[in-house]
């Protein structure tokens, strides 16, 4: 392609709104441009780069016998219903009404598109398991889209679902996936962490995280440099550790009774160590949650007769607002994703003042775990465990609690003795210098994205949405699915936050736009003549090649390709004639070859990069 007959409109300046490498390089490099907030129009030179991304993807989907569908981006809002999501899933969804009033989504995900789609046509254990993906449009309202294509409202993902008679055939299918997903980002170039992840609102279990890193990611990732365990902090788990008591000890517990303190003004944990002159592992900090359509059974729970319990279209029974105590050890913060986990609620927040008050008796900063009745306490696991038994293991004794009311705390406070949990659960965020619960290093932590995420998602969506197939024996049975998403957009833009530097875009090879560029010094005369033979010698040899024919100073042409990020370049100058000059945009190095041999030594050039990327 002659860059006169295509649309590339880099810019010299960084764009005001860009504030990522990716962003800017993207819109410098005229891939790119915004239409609307959160809105991007892919031009010529992006969509080739994008397209290279989605086959990729599509290549390694077809290898392992996923079978290629093309969902609608609008679907009717009662498979959603049937799911039990429609509610559940929040602000994020973009819905409709058409006009004979039929409830739409725009699509934010596919898991119900999907397994209506199978519903329909699955009838017996014989067409099982089923693999299907498309590679499709998306639609997520972000209340604030930010960093170019990375985060935005509108975007492209490959989404896959496989559905199957056993957790065997599960595990099998999930483990190609796995094997798949390492396979496409090796190919991309892309230096991605797995990471055990938390499945959220799709739900399931069985779930890892393809992270890169990035100093703007929206995950942080918890590391071993020992054994290797990886997570994100959504699932991050570690070993128990030792509270210890103002001198250091291992706390002990106390025969001393409760004692009510008067502390006014002292709400924080830091206020409390300068007042009770303990350390913070000796204070038990408790906080009121409210949970949104938790699934919990609360029929027995303390407090919980007040809420209301309902039965939607999914058919499972859940609770649209339910509120329950957190305590734990006052040195640690709870981990609002886990603890929506433990409650199988679509997600949890801090209740408001007045709600704090209601359900504890006692404003925020005093609220504590004895003569808690009007919600069910979860405590986590550093204060005390459960044994399979149901006896409980403390690890906090003799601690500092909210008193229940206003400006009064308790001391000698006996987790077991004093209060008894509902439910233990491990709710604790893990940070960098907990210890591995493998192998005991400490960890250690980075900033990362999510490019892929793969799940074992079982039968919650089967089950709600009443799929069935016929057994071997002519028995009714609901198959078990599994999910698996990568994003195009989110995959392009960090294989360029991996790969650029001062001057612009490194593409690898098997992404690149296009991957020689040549770059006449003057289009004209002889120069003109040896561009065009080595263009057509490229041409054949089926690279793909850039032409720069304009009518520009040579420094321009040389920071346009280099913004580009075209692989390799052949600069045609008269003083260098026979002779062109050959460089590869990763190297410094360049070197003069014989314009004879200058389209074979790229062609070899190319197919080795490509060798190594693909191998």
């Amino acid at each position: 392609m002659k860059i006169s007959e295509t649309m590339i409109p880099t810019l010299r300046e960084v764009p005001a709104e860009a504030v990522i490498a990716s962003h800017q390089l993207m819109l410098r490099a005229g891939l790119l441009r915004k239409l609307g907030n959160g809105l991007f129009v892919y031009l010529p030179f992006g969509l080739r780069a994008f397209r290279k991304v989605e086959n990729i993807i599509r290549e390694e989907m077809d290898n392992i016998g996923a079978l290629e569908f093309k969902q609608p981006v609008v679907v009717p809002g009662d498979i959603w219903k049937e799911s039990g999501r429609w509610e559940t899933m929040g602000a994020g969804m973009l819905k409709a009404v058409n006009r004979v009033d039929q409830e739409l989504v725009v699509s934010p995900t596919a898991e119900e598109a999907f397994t209506a789609t199978i519903r329909d046509e699955l009838s017996s254990y014989k067409q099982l398991p089923i693999v299907a993906y498309q590679i499709n449009t998306k639609y997520r309202d972000e209340i604030r889209p930010r960093y170019g294509v990375m985060r935005g409202r509108e975007f492209t993902m490959k989404d896959a679902y496989s559905f199957h008679t056993t957790q065997e055939s599960l595990d099998e299918t999930y483990e190609k996936f796995a094997k798949a997903y390492r396979r496409i980002f090796k190919r991309l170039g892309l230096t991605v962490i797995p990471v055990r992840a938390d499945s959220g609102a799709m739900g399931g279990s069985g779930s890892e995280e393809f992270m890169v890193e990035s100093v703007i990611g929206d995950d942080t990732l918890i590391l071993c440099p020992k054994c290797g365990y990886a997570a994100n902090t959504e699932k991050a788990a570690c070993a128990p550790d030792i509270a210890c008591d103002k001198d250091g000890k291992p706390q002990v517990a106390t025969t001393a009774s409760i004692e009510k303190v008067s502390c006014p003004g002292v709400e924080t944990i830091v206020q409390m160590e300068e007042f009770f002159k303990m350390p913070a592992q000796q204070f038990i900090k408790v906080l009121i949650y409210k949970a949104f359509n938790s699934e919990l059974d609360l029929t027995n729970a303390p407090g919980c007769k007040e809420f209301k319990c309902v039965t939607d279209e999914s058919g499972i029974p859940h609770y649209p607002e339910s509120f329950f105590a957190v305590a734990i050890r006052g040195d640690l913060d709870v981990n609002e994703a886990k603890l929506a986990a433990n409650l199988k609620a679509s997600e949890v927040e801090l209740a408001c003042e007045d709600d704090v008050i209601k359900y504890s008796g006692a404003p925020h900063g005093f609220v504590g775990p004895v003569g808690l009745t009007k919600v069910p306490l979860i405590v986590d696991e550093s204060v005390m465990t459960r044994n399979e038994d149901g006896t409980f293991v403390v690890h906090v004794h003799d601690a500092v609690t909210g008193g229940g009311i206003a400006d009064v705390d308790n001391i000698h406070v006996e987790p077991g003795r004093d209060f008894t949990p509902f439910m233990t659960a491990d709710v604790r965020t893990v940070v960098a210098g907990d210890k591995c619960p493998n192998c005991g290093a400490e960890f250690y932590s980075k900033k990362g994205n999510e490019l892929g995420h793969i799940f074992k998602l079982g039968y919650k969506y089967t089950k709600t949405m009443n799929v069935t197939y016929l057994d071997e024996n002519g028995k009714q049975q609901i198959p078990t699915m599994g999910c698996y998403g990568i994003g195009v957009d989110r995959a392009l833009a960090s294989i360029i936050e991996e790969h650029h530097d001062d001057n612009g875009i490194i593409w690898p090879m098997s992404v690149a736009p296009y991957q020689v560029a040549i770059v006449p010094v003057k289009y004209e005369g002889t120069m003109k003549v040896e561009a065009g033979k080595i263009y057509d010698a490229l041409q054949k040899a089926g690279i793909e090649t850039l032409l720069d024919d304009r009518s520009e100073r040579p420094g321009v042409k040389f920071k346009d390709i280099d913004l580009l990020g075209i692989p390799v370049r052949i600069v045609v100058g008269e003083k260098n004639l026979p002779n062109v000059e050959l460089k590869c945009r990763n190297s410094a190095d360049m070197q003069l070859v014989p314009a004879t041999e200058a389209a074979a030594k790229a062609a070899e050039i190319v197919k080795a990069e490509l060798a190594k990327l693909n191998g």
